[in-house]
């Protein structure tokens, strides 16, 4: 499993991490508190505080998926 913090803050940032994450074939979820959203729900994500970032979990070992999702992936501290 691949676990980084991504950021979403946007209607338009939401639209396209939906679209990249729905053409996966992975399973996939947004935890933010107590919160667990599939990352590919539109819905699920706008359910959210999305002005910090949150943890997306990713049930793959290919880390091929970060190139297409490196404009939300938050760097580490």
């Amino acid at each position: 499993m691949i676990t980084v913090k991504v950021l979403i803050d946007s209607v338009e940032k939401v639209k396209k991490f939906s679209s990249i994450l729905s053409k996966e074939n992975v399973e996939c979820e947004l935890i933010e508190g107590v919160h667990i959203i599939d990352a590919k729900s539109i819905m699920g994500i706008f359910s959210i505080d999305l002005k910090k970032p949150v943890q997306l979990n990713i049930h793959s070992d290919n880390r091929e998926i970060l190139n297409r999702l490196k404009d939300f992936i938050v760097p580490e501290s």
